[in-house]
């Protein structure tokens, strides 16, 4: 048809005068039909819009609302957060931040992705933020005081029961309650507990390796200190019958004194103590200073400063932290055996460590290295490193026994034999025994200070120089017999 009315230019003829009647019967039927399948077209889409309105849409239909592509995906504006994720890492930092590490809290609550979008999670920084401006810096730091505790006792009757080993434990060591009560006085007056890292570091800069001061703070008002304890072997001769002296390791029954009688790793991860009661009982629980310590820090986590604990000291003559690991005592219990011991307390300093405990040399065989050579100083700290290094680990920390310093007041250095052995054995941090609030030396390649002994020789003689700490009358355990034998009546710890 189209063939018959489109002429070519050159056979074109001068078109007549179509009739209204004559165009339509042409042209009608093409035009309807594209009527007709617009119509179609229009009706199919409809049909098809209110059969995906009845039966939902797919996440990737393009004729979605607004004619944006849905997806279950997360975007870059609209994360999905998992909010159990979110609550665990509001736990987390709630942790650090009770130690004054805002910081810390801030840091790790950045970490999780899209953590903007989060109201829980910027709530916190915030808060977090707050707290940190307020926090001010300890401008004392050669003033931070250092109180040390032997072992506890738990049951004063068996401790204090007229026999050899009474006088000793009435002059050098606290009771359960009296150490209980120390904490809370001390938590009431605004004391905080650090670590001697906060306290002191090396540092290596343009002017070589040095010692320098640490930055602690903390809120107005509140007064850093430092803690330790002696012995934490639970020697033969508290927990048993026998001395230890011997080649045949002494473990703990009901003839012991009244003590803990070894550290484990409790049902919660943490570390706590064994103790056999005077009918013969296991008992697990806080029976010294580590779980006594652990639970109040626990209970009053403003109290530790970034997660500080205390300062463990053990020597090597017996064994370590009631295992008795001693090498000569391998024959006697058996190879298998043995090796269950050293065993179990390798894996009890691993806890202590890995719960912010810090492990420390308190010598081999206890000896006053203030008093012997340098070669002796030399042996001693050897066997120390074989028998107890090999099972705690690294340490530069040496507890003086008997607070029996290598050097006077005059500053460490290489000019001294005792210390150049104690430095190339890997001691950077020494602490000695002194009656002062505080004193504390820091050279280049060391810092050493002084420790106060909270005991009962302490207490019942000098109770003025621990006001600072707490009220002596107070926390002074009745069932202690008085008054405390004088310091002769038994040997120094």
């Amino acid at each position: 048809m189209a063939g018959n009315y489109l002429d070519s230019s050159k056979n074109r003829r001068k078109p007549r005068k179509k009739s209204s009647k004559h165009f339509f019967s042409r042209f009608f039927p093409a035009f309807a039909s594209v009527i007709l399948m617009g119509f179609c077209a229009f009706m199919l889409v409809l049909t098809v819009q209110t059969l995906r309105g009845t039966f939902g849409q797919t996440a990737t239909d393009p004729l979605s609302t607004g004619g944006e592509q849905l997806s279950s995906e997360p975007t870059e504006t609209t994360p999905v957060v998992d909010m159990e994720a979110v609550e665990a890492l509001l736990s987390e930092a709630e942790g650090l931040a009770g130690g004054y590490d805002y910081l810390g809290a801030i840091e790790l609550l950045q970490t999780l992705d899209g953590y903007e979008q989060v109201s829980e999670i910027t709530d916190a920084i915030d808060n977090y933020t707050q707290l940190d401006s307020e926090l001010i810096t300890y401008n004392k730091m050669d003033t931070v005081t250092h109180i040390f505790f032997h072992s506890l006792i738990v049951d004063t009757d068996r401790a204090f029961d007229g026999d050899y080993d009474e006088a000793g434990y009435n002059l050098y060591m606290a009771t359960v309650d009296e150490f209980e009560a120390i904490l809370q006085q001390m938590y009431d007056r605004g004391y905080i507990l650090v670590s001697p890292y906060d306290v002191a570091y090396e540092v290596t800069d343009e002017s070589g390796t040095h010692f320098v001061y640490g930055t602690i703070r903390i809120p107005e008002g509140k007064t850093p200190f430092m803690m330790s304890q002696d012995d934490v072997n639970y020697y033969s001769y508290m927990v048993g019958t026998g001395d230890g002296k011997n080649e045949t390791p002494i473990f703990a029954d009901a003839t012991g004194d009244g003590f803990a009688s070894r550290i484990i790793i409790g049902e919660d991860g943490y570390p706590t103590c064994e103790y056999v009661d005077a009918d013969g009982n296991t008992l697990v629980g806080a029976y010294d200073l580590v779980p006594i310590l652990e639970n109040f820090i626990q209970e009053h986590p403003d109290f530790s400063y970034h997660g500080a604990r205390a300062i463990l000291g053990v020597t090597g003559y017996e064994g370590v932290f009631g295992y008795r690991t001693k090498p000569s005592y391998e024959e006697a219990l058996g190879s298998e055996a043995y090796a269950q011991e050293v065993e179990a307390a390798k894996e009890v300093a691993q806890c202590l460590k890995d719960h912010g405990w810090i492990l420390a040399s308190h010598t081999y065989g206890h000896p006053a290295y203030g008093d012997i050579s340098a070669e002796r100083i030399a042996t001693d700290m050897e066997k120390w490193l074989t028998t107890v290094g090999s099972i705690i680990g690294d340490t530069d920390i040496l507890l003086y026994p008997y607070g029996s310093d290598i050097s006077g007041v005059a500053e460490y250095d290489f000019t001294n034999e005792k210390y150049t052995v104690l430095y190339e054995a890997g001691f950077r941090y020494f602490f000695n025994v002194d009656s002062k609030v505080y004193w504390c030396q820091l050279t280049e390649t060391s810092y050493r200070a002084a420790r106060r002994n909270i005991d009962g020789y302490r207490m019942w003689y000098y109770p003025e120089k621990l006001s600072d700490l707490f009220d002596v009358d107070s926390v002074f355990d009745a069932a202690r017999p008085t008054p405390v034998p004088d310091i002769t009546a038994a040997g120094g710890k």
